[in-house]
């Protein structure tokens, strides 16, 4: 090897190291105890990524905690993804780079920067993982859920991974001194081989099906509407959900000061800052219910101009003209401007009631539903507070209940849950005739919506009605038989791989070993040369 340091291996000594001139840098105490450390803080924030992107099809419920506390709204949920993509971009180009140092035969002497940095990405992750522990637990199954629909894959890329990988554990290998070093390098090397190799004996994933038992593609409910296309809980959202085919709209009632069903999701203190204009028209009340205002005072409200301020899920940019000009002059609608629109196109309706006196606003919301005139069976009942009354005053209501046992114990048949709170295999195992309606809210993201497609959902309600009315087939899906060709076969090319790789290496740290042997006896010799020639040429 020539004595000038090549490209590489000064720029990985001096992003690594920050020691970019020469390589005589003395190895320092505890290099290898960083290098570990690099090694954590990477898979960590690999993790922790992993997490926020699974999640994200929640980021709602994380913008929804920002408002509440700051009223004010921002996408906290796209910031902390920006800075977990951030900081795991770091963490892995430092340990490139620390790997670089190691092929190189460099010294692993971590700069006190990079010291820093990492202790701070701890902290960040810290600070996530609490955040999610105290404010969002009903999000960590999705993480185990989504597992069931990128276990496979993952496993492939772990495989991947671990193959490039191995030729810096067999250098480790093969520099090792210890005798117990090296037993420590192979067990562990062996052991996580054995664990990635097998791994896929235990994943199970519902789209791992034979086309042929592919089910029936979910219906699609428009959550408050179209809320990516137009301002959520609109007149405007609900005709742009029309055109994704929705069989269902999914909205939030409320009742006014003179007893008019209203259309809002937020409620209580508060429920008018986010998606209208209440400060600029009474900017010295605080509204704290729906009570508060007459129907008149809510219909002077702009419900469409925050929209276009905040950009929520960022598609503004898509709409045209014509399209914001409409979104910039939305009012707040009623219920019966709402089945009016669903009676007209024969799409039912789902929705929550909000109110602090259910019974007086049960009967008023029934009447008003009776009055419009709209087929009884189009409206899915989910209110259960005063589900009886219901029962006696509209028993063609169709019965919709957000617990399992409580259907059951009530004969119903429609289940409307979080898909985060049911598991997939209750809903191919116990109702595998359909003999109930299973609907998951709220389900965006196509591998999600895969998911639940695979394991055989009724319905899902949805953010994104215009992105899955498009599939036509769930992402993911494998035959049994093909995944275990695969797994087996890519556990076979990595064996072959990695055995050749540790010959080669074998072979070279020989060569080198018998290289130096040899310069050290040549080395002995000239000395010995050296030394003994006055003697010889006296004699």
């Amino acid at each position: 090897m020539c004595q000038d340091d090549s490209c590489c291996r000064v720029c990985s000594r001096g992003l690594y190291s920050c020691h970019w001139k020469h390589s005589s840098i003395p190895k320092t105490k505890h290099a290898c105890c960083w290098f570990s450390v690099v090694t954590l803080v990477s898979l960590l924030s690999l993790c922790w990524m992993y997490i926020c992107m699974v999640t994200f099809n929640d980021q709602e419920d994380v913008n929804w905690e920002g408002f509440t506390r700051l009223k004010r709204w921002v996408n906290w949920f796209m910031v902390m993804i920006i800075i977990s993509a951030v900081l795991t971009s770091y963490c892995v180009l430092l340990l490139l780079f620390a790997l670089v140092q190691v092929a190189l035969r460099e010294p692993l002497n971590l700069h006190w920067l990079h010291k820093i940095f990492l202790f701070f990405g701890v902290i960040f992750v810290a600070f996530g993982v609490t955040g999610f522990c105290l404010k969002w637990q009903r999000e960590w199954p999705t993480v185990p859920l989504s597992l069931q629909a990128t276990a496979p894959f993952l496993q492939f890329g772990a495989v991947g991974a671990l193959t490039l990988l191995s030729l810096f554990v067999f250098q480790g290998f093969d520099m090792a001194e210890k005798k117990w070093s090296k037993f420590l390098i192979a067990g562990i090397f062996v052991v996580l081989s054995a664990a990635i190799f097998l791994c896929p004996l235990s994943i199970q994933s519902p789209c791992l099906i034979e086309a042929k038992e592919l089910p029936e593609k979910p219906k699609l409910i428009g959550h408050r509407g179209a809320p990516m296309l137009a301002p959520e809980n609109t007149m405007m959202s609900f005709n742009r959900s029309i055109a994704c085919g929705v069989t269902a709209f999914e909205t939030d009632v409320q009742l006014s000061k003179d007893r008019v069903p209203f259309l809002m999701h937020d409620n209580n203190a508060g429920f008018l800052l986010r998606t209208t204009n209440v400060k600029e028209k009474f900017p010295n009340e605080n509204f704290s219910h729906s009570a508060n205002l007459t129907w008149k005072e809510l219909q002077s409200l702009n419900a469409g101009e925050w929209f276009l301020k905040t950009d929520p899920f960022r598609s503004v940019s898509k709409l045209s003209k014509e399209e914001v000009k409409t979104a910039r002059h939305q009012t707040i609608p009623s219920l019966l401007q709402l089945l009016n629109l669903a009676k007209q196109h024969n799409i039912s309706v789902i929705f929550d009631l909000y109110s602090n006196n259910q019974e007086n606003d049960t009967v008023d919301t029934v009447k008003t539903i009776l009055h419009s005139g709209i087929d009884p069976k189009l409206v899915l009942w989910l209110p259960p507070a005063e589900r009886e009354y219901v029962n006696k005053t509209a028993p063609d209501f169709i019965q919709v209940y957000d617990n399992e046992s409580v259907m059951l114990k009530e004969g119903g048949n429609h289940l409307n849950v979080k898909y985060s709170t049911f598991s997939t295999e209750n809903i191919s195992n116990n109702w595998p005739n359909k003999s109930v309606t299973v609907n998951m809210w709220v389900v965006n993201e196509r591998w999600l919506f895969s998911l639940l497609w695979c394991a055989g959902a009724s319905s899902v309600t949805t953010n994104s009605c215009h992105l899955l009315k498009d599939m036509e087939r769930p992402d993911g899906v494998m035959a049994p038989l093909t995944y275990r060709i695969i797994w087996i076969t890519v556990d076979i090319a990595s064996i072959l791989i990695m055995t050749g790789l540790y010959i080669f290496e074998w072979k070279t740290h020989c060569f080198c070993k018998r290289k130096g042997t040899e310069r050290q006896r040549n080395e002995t010799a000239a000395w010995n040369e050296k030394e003994l020639s006055p003697f010889l040429s006296t004699g």
